[in-house]
């Protein structure tokens, strides 16, 4: 989808259609309100009503922009304050990732009504096998790809943009060619034409560090990676990852598109506006804790899930992560058993630094059906103080 949140923003405002926005941080007291008093009227509000990125003050991060904004080099998971510096006068939506999931739903039941065969990749992005769909073929999966763009913006009003390629590690890299509202067709043939020249991080899977050894070797473009030996790869990059990576730049990829997967963990974090202590901190610190306990805990058991493996993920001011977990022999979805393993977890973690970032993770996850009647939760013991009371 082009945009996603952007863009389904846009269709509630469509008064700040081509100008830059960003989407990002909770609604505040004043989002809410303006919300409820233009109730119905949205669209009305004035485009000098909304906030500028300008005044914005904190610690939240992007979630996406419109297009308006990026072309200032503004960027999903950049920092809200960096973002004002470069383009200080776009507007500030809060996310709202209820109207999210619900445009996320809507436009896929439009493609599996269409084309069936899907996997569902996140609330934005889909695979689709063209194999066998009614004119999946035809002009190279043009025709079909039209359809189902058309179909989406006929029901929802949104667009998005369709890679076509033999597999899904090139599709996915086609879907980006012709944004916004394109289609890209990529045919075996087109592979050292087309995808050679690209550099290496637009091969998903690719991050920074890897990108970063690559160009240590000189090895900037896909092709470049293609010329080197796949035992050379593996020297230096590990027998799994080494050999990937030469599959990958002669785009190989026998991954099938899969319509049903499970989910491997649930977690739930955030990022303070501004950086906590264990201590100074600690009824703000243990407000919040039990709060993402709690959330992981409704998302276990809307989902059907018992999770064994129990852990914390903690940002200091240095943007170091660590984590911890521990697994118990129960499997559980409640939010008080899961906040005391939680809580032993954090009492292995350093404590004495300033936080930025806190967050609770469920994992072995098994479904509730499958276990027949599992095992009551172990009694949970009685609460102790997550943070220290003195430095």
């Amino acid at each position: 989808m082009d945009a996603f949140y952007a863009s389904v923003e846009l269709l509630r405002y469509p008064q700040l259609k081509g100008l830059p926005v960003v989407i990002g941080g909770a609604p505040t007291e004043e989002d809410l309100a303006r919300s409820r008093a233009w109730a119905g009227r949205l669209h009305e509000i004035a485009v000098e009503a909304f906030p500028r990125l300008a005044d914005y003050v904190g610690r939240g991060v992007i979630t996406t922009a419109t297009y308006p904004a990026r072309a200032f080099g503004v960027g999903s998971a950049m920092g809200l304050m960096k973002a004002a510096r470069l383009c200080p006068q776009a507007l500030l939506l809060p996310v709202d990732f209820a109207e999210y999931r619900r445009y996320s739903r809507r436009f896929k039941q439009v493609i599996v009504s269409i084309a069936p065969v899907m996997e569902n990749r996140g609330v934005d992005e889909v695979y689709i096998d063209f194999t066998d769909a009614p004119d999946g073929q035809r002009e190279g999966g043009r025709v079909l790809a039209r359809r189902i763009q058309q179909s989406i913006f006929d029901a929802t009003g949104l667009t998005c943009s369709v890679g076509v390629a033999p597999n899904k590690l090139i599709a996915k890299m086609a879907s980006e060619f012709n944004k916004p509202n394109g289609i890209a067709i990529v045919l075996p043939e087109d592979l050292q034409p087309r995808i050679w020249p690209l550099a290496c991080r637009k091969i998903n899977g690719i991050g920074p560090k890897t990108d970063a050894k690559l160009q240590h070797y000189g090895i900037r473009t896909i092709g470049e990676l293609a010329a080197c030996e796949r035992a050379w790869l593996v020297a230096r990059f590990g027998p799994t990852h080494g050999a990937w990576l030469h599959d990958a730049a002669w785009g190989r990829d026998e991954r099938p598109v899969e319509t049903a997967s499970e989910p491997v963990s649930m977690s739930r974090e955030t990022t303070f506006e501004r950086d906590l202590h264990a201590v100074r901190d600690r009824a703000l610190l243990g407000g919040i804790f039990t709060e993402l306990c709690e959330q992981v805990a409704d998302d276990l058991a809307r989902g059907g899930y018992l999770g064994r493996t129990i852990g914390i993920k903690l940002r200091y001011d240095d943007f170091k992560i660590v984590t911890r977990d521990q697994t118990v022999p129960d499997y559980t979805d409640d939010a008080r058993r899961i906040r005391q393993v939680a809580g032993l977890c954090l009492k292995r973690a350093d404590l004495s630094r300033r936080l930025r970032l806190l967050g609770v993770r469920v994992g072995s996850l098994a479904r509730r059906a499958d276990l027949g009647s599992p095992a009551a939760a172990v009694q949970s013991e009685p609460e102790l103080p997550l943070f220290p009371s003195t430095p």
